[in-house]
């Protein structure tokens, strides 16, 4: 069974094409188009709006491909605190090399990188070192007191003109980050602030996928956004500019209406007179105008919350970050009339980790059936499930044995003499390594692996938190992965 689809991915690229085509023609001599979320892999996206393609931003951006650059933006605070990207498990640092060199496989033009909010952080001066030996240009842009309120000191020598300017080629200029907060929109600005300084008419843009402005404030794709960003403490907002300006009611957020301000300002300074009545009116968004079946989004949105939900209490347990994140997830969860109880894996590895008195794991299959797993003498929880998940996708009897015992023995002699483990039992890698090989002479196990694709897009929970080789092999198979917040040791180290 297929997963249900409530978004129509080829009308969305059709529109949104369209529309950033028209905005590009609106200004004459360089528009500034700052990408907001992620242009690859945008796996938040595919989940809250299932049938989106996590590279539709990509594919759209390669139409222009002859006439725009691409900037990438990074907060040097991201570098000194090595933040890192919770969907891909690396740090926001590593992620610009990684789009760098994804950009360029798609023959898209990287002219340079931003170090905004730059004061002198060590990190940051040794990852632009680092960048420069590269061959790429960088350029600090610095914080600004009173950002974004004081409009008279921002716009002036000792706000943005203090920011290097970064020197552009092309038409279109791209400005995008390996995440959120990064300071997209403030470099934007700033390099319309300089280009106006000199002689050139420059216009500014944004596609940010969400909010999502024409469906209520409180629906849930739109909560959920709330939940993706709560470390920001990003907040839905209605749109007062453009309820004022229109009549019309649209739902934006904080910082956007917090900046508009600003962006007027700067775009009567630049052109005499702003094309923007409203945070709305820059946007161009047209991913509420591809949903196909609303009730398909609410419900993925509501899972998207409550995962959001368990991956922060178990950042908390690892110490990263603090308890009130959990608190702003709760009220979302309230206010979208859900509980972590909602979950179906989540009950079910519980109740059978309570069964079994060991850690568990559970996955729920595109046709809803709950396949669980347990720790045991040789397989972890986690290895354990996937194996009776492959099994049952196959039509494989539970009793069947996937990996020949001539296989298991030795990796796991391996791990015990000779790799310094203190038990045997074998990790997800190492489970589908195994399998593999058995695939080559049993019939049974080949089926299991010809299987592997069908688990992308399932729901897994697990009794304990993983350990980071499980939750890697996990996220490259697609699944969406939440924990409870306990170690299965008491041990302060956990690796």
């Amino acid at each position: 069974m297929k997963p249900a689809i409530g978004f129509d991915n080829e009308a969305y690229l059709r529109t949104q094409s369209a529309r950033i085509k028209e905005r590009i023609s609106t200004f004459g001599d360089k528009l500034y188009l700052e990408f907001g979320g992620k242009l690859f892999d945008d796996f938040h996206a595919s989940r809250v709006l299932p049938g989106f393609q996590p590279d539709s931003k990509i594919r759209m951006l390669t139409q222009l491909k002859d006439e725009a650059e691409v900037v990438l933006v990074i907060n040097a605070y991201d570098i000194e605190k090595n933040k890192v990207r919770g969907d891909l498990g690396i740090t926001y640092d590593q992620d610009v090399l990684r789009l760098i060199d994804a950009f360029r496989g798609y023959g898209l033009y990287v002219s340079s990188v931003v170090l905004t909010r730059f004061a002198g952080q060590a990190n940051a001066e040794a990852y632009q070192r680092k960048l420069e030996k590269l061959g790429l240009k960088v350029y600090r842009h610095y914080p600004i007191e009173g950002y974004p309120h004081n409009i008279s000191k921002i716009m002036s020598d000792e706000g943005f003109g203090r920011n290097e300017f970064v020197e552009t080629e092309r038409r279109l200029v791209v400005v995008t980050a390996p995440g959120p907060g990064s300071g997209k929109m403030a470099t934007c600005l700033s390099q319309m602030y300089h280009e106006n300084k000199r002689g050139v008419k420059a216009g500014y843009a944004k596609f940010e996928t969400f909010p999502i402005w024409n469906i209520p404030l409180k629906h849930p794709v739109n909560l959920a956004y709330e939940a993706a960003t709560v470390d920001l403490n990003d907040i839905n907002m209605i749109d007062s500019f453009h309820l004022e300006a229109y009549g019309e009611t649209t739902v934006n957020y904080n910082r956007d209406i917090e900046i508009f301000p600003v962006l007027n300002s700067m775009m009567e300074h630049i052109l005499g007179k702003s094309p923007y009545k409203s945070p709305t009116d820059m946007g161009v968004n047209m991913a509420g105008c591809s949903i196909i079946d609303d009730a398909v989004t609410r419900e993925a949105s509501n899972e998207e919350i409550i995962r959001r939900y368990y991956n922060t209490l178990v950042q908390v347990r690892k110490g990263n970050v603090e308890q009130d994140q959990v608190y702003k997830l709760e009220n979302l969860m309230n206010q979208a009339g859900i509980k972590p109880s909602d979950r179906k894996v989540a009950v079910a590895a519980n109740e059978r980790a309570k069964l079994t008195d060991g850690p568990c794991a559970a996955i729920e299959l595109h046709d809803g059936t709950i396949v669980t797993g347990r720790t045991s003498e040789l397989l972890g929880a986690s290895s354990a499930m996937l194996l009776s998940a492959l099994k049952h996708l196959a039509g494989i009897p539970n009793e069947v044995n996937l990996i020949s015992p001539i296989v298991l023995e030795p990796i796991c002699n391996l791990k015990t003499q000779h790799l310094g483990h203190h038990n045997p039992r074998l990790h997800t890698d190492e489970v589908l390594t195994a399998l593999s090989i058995c695939a080559l002479t049993d019939i049974n196990a080949r089926n299991a692996m010809n299987k592997i694709s069908d688990l992308r897009g399932c729901e897994v929970h697990a009794s304990v938190i993983l350990a980071q080789v499980d939750e890697s092999v996990f996220r490259k198979l697609g699944v969406n992965l939440t924990c409870e917040p306990v170690y299965q040791t008491k041990k302060l180290y956990h690796k």
